[in-house]
């Protein structure tokens, strides 16, 4: 898959790709990003936002989020970019370098930027927890940044 694709190839490949996925082997937590950027888009959509202004991009890993999150924003063409992501604890302390460093450089991405990037990166103990989370028993966190990117970005346009 490319870095940057197209919104509705994405979307209309989601259950290939799942397929594919489960099929090579995935892991279930890989599954759970698709499922929570299907439910951003689809909250960024019933919230007005057009499909043809929104792009995906797709990074090695966490740690990497912020850089094109930095880009995405200094760009001009996004009024908020949302950062979605796990990072999940393991048996060394990579966990806590991985994940305090992607949320700083997240905060620091909108801090330098003045564009609301929303921290959508979830920090589990486990696989579970990051299903429950992407539409699970924890409903899906990829709506719930959706809702904030347009909420700040919407605040932040009445503020100027």
């Amino acid at each position: 898959m490319k870095a940057v694709d197209k919104l509705e190839d994405i979307l209309a490949n989601s259950e290939n790709f799942l397929h594919r996925m489960h099929e090579l082997g995935a892991e279930p937590h890989q599954q759970k990003e698709l499922r929570r950027l299907e439910a951003a888009v689809d909250t960024l959509s019933r919230l007005g936002v057009a499909e043809a202004d929104m792009a995906v991009v797709w990074v090695p890993g966490a740690f990497e989020i912020p850089m094109a999150a930095g880009h995405l924003a200094r760009s001009g063409k996004y009024a908020a970019v949302i950062c979605l992501g796990t990072v999940i604890r393991g048996q060394t302390p990579h966990f806590e370098y991985v994940a305090g460093q992607c949320a700083s450089g997240i905060a620091a991405v909108a801090r330098d930027t003045g564009v609301p990037v929303i921290m959508g990166v979830l920090t589990t103990e486990s696989t579970e927890q990051a299903i429950d989370r992407a539409g699970g028993k924890m409903g899906n966190k990829g709506a719930d940044a959706a809702e904030a990117a347009v909420e700040m970005a919407d605040l932040l346009d009445q503020l100027s």
